[in-house]
């Protein structure tokens, strides 16, 4: 499983006008728009995701099981570009589905677009953890119920480091960035990470960087009262040191995040920017590896983490089904769902009837969760998250190639924001 933050396409007028292309591939797949029956008498409930169909299976089957008359019709699209452009064109073309998820990334378009449903006060969002009910409302409102958290580090090959005689993972950047040379020196490719999406180590140095200056800056910048630079430029100025020093290749541009975790998993990079979806296909691929999850090192020291409330499943406004839709989200977010969801996922969900059983190098980034040391942009940001994850992410491809400096990176973020 993946849920990589990458970016979304530039604008809805660059979506709209590749619509004739997407739908056509969007109609390829099982599932689009709503089904009214197969015949049998029973009713089609149309589910779209960004899970693949080995995780949700499980689920769908133990749903079906105990609603006979319903029929999950699932199909799928990686997230999460890909994702929210499939979704895009379905719902524009009027075949979305009565189920789909909602993102960071697409969270304010679709519901000012009117695309998905009010779900406040619905009784399947009663056990929901109120940090994620919040991260997914709007004006109050909330549109997506989301059922799980997550926080992304730094994951590290023990064995690797003890070989270069390192014995303790740092706290700090700069004995960070002592340690990679030292494994570079030894011939160890000290780090990698994909930017080809919003690089966790970036939402950590930037939310470190945000709780230093008392944890409400982006508010002030979408007010109006400080600049992007105010908040970015020093967490910019430290992660680009990354490339400036050599020590990780500006090859990781057009690396996805499966290219970064094969190279991890097959012993060929000691440390890599990962979260707890990885944490599965490493045990799939190197059972016998010896791997510890850190908070990204800062310049004063407190290791800090990329993190959210995870994608949400949201209702679609126009769904002819809105009963079974209900019914689907009320055993997604019953018992029995989350303890699947958390089974086949690794994810630690937040519900408050379920205890996740969670692997054990994940308990750094579970405790992260609970000391509130975590942080991820396109949340903090209250709207144009779209946009501004798409300026963003190109602006530090320019970056890392040494196109751009750290501020040029904010000053393209202030000139989006100020576009609307």
């Amino acid at each position: 499983m993946s849920l990589r933050r990458m970016s979304l396409p530039r604008t809805k007028s660059l979506l709209t006008s590749s619509v004739a292309v997407l739908a056509a591939a969007a109609l390829t797949l099982t599932g689009c728009g709503s089904g009214s029956g197969d015949g049998g008498g029973k009713t089609k409930l149309s589910f779209f995701s960004w899970e693949d169909e080995a995780t949700m299976k499980p689920l769908i089957e133990a749903f079906e099981k105990k609603n006979p008359s319903i029929d999950v019709e699932f199909s799928h699209a990686p997230p999460v570009a890909e994702y929210i452009a499939a979704l895009q064109t379905r719902l524009v073309s009027g075949t979305g589905a009565d189920v789909f998820v909602i993102a960071a990334e697409n969270k304010t378009n679709l519901v000012q677009g009117g695309f998905v449903k009010d779900l406040t006060g619905k009784p399947f969002m009663a056990n929901m953890s109120k940090f994620n009910t919040e991260t997914w409302s709007v004006d109050g409102k909330a549109y997506g119920m989301s059922i799980s958290s997550w926080s992304a580090g730094i994951l590290y090959n023990k064995d690797l480091l003890t070989k270069a005689g390192v014995t303790e993972f740092p706290a700090k950047w700069d004995d960070f960035m002592a340690l990679c040379q030292k494994l570079k020196s030894a011939g160890i490719t000290p780090y990698m990470e994909s930017v080809t999406g919003m690089p966790l180590t970036v939402a950590a140095l930037v939310g470190h960087e945000n709780a230093r200056q008392g944890g409400d800056v982006d508010a002030q910048i979408f007010a109006g009262q400080k600049k992007f630079g105010d908040l970015w430029n020093g967490p910019l100025t430290t992660y680009n040191q990354l490339f400036t020093s050599g020590v990780m290749s500006k090859d990781v541009v057009g690396l996805k995040g499966e290219q970064v975790v094969d190279e991890f998993a097959n012993g060929r990079v000691a440390m890599i920017a990962a979260g707890p979806w990885d944490v599965t296909t490493l045990r799939e691929k190197a059972p016998k590896m010896n791997m510890v999850f850190a908070g990204v090192p800062t310049p004063d020291g407190k290791p800090f983490w990329g993190g959210a409330a995870s994608p949400g499943w949201a209702i679609n406004a126009k769904t002819e089904h809105e009963k079974e839709a209900e019914a689907f989200l009320t055993f997604l977010g019953s018992k029995e769902g989350v303890t699947l969801f958390n089974q086949k996922t690794a994810a630690m969900t937040t519900t408050s009837d379920v205890t996740p059983v969670i692997d054990k190098v994940l308990e750094p980034n579970l405790q992260a969760l609970k000391d509130g040391n975590f942080y991820l942009p396109q949340v903090a940001w209250p709207r144009v998250q779209d946009a501004l994850n798409t300026e963003a992410v190109a602006q530090l491809q320019l970056m890392v190639q040494g196109q751009a400096k750290p501020a040029d990176v904010a000053a393209a973020l202030d000139n989006r924001l100020a576009q609307g």
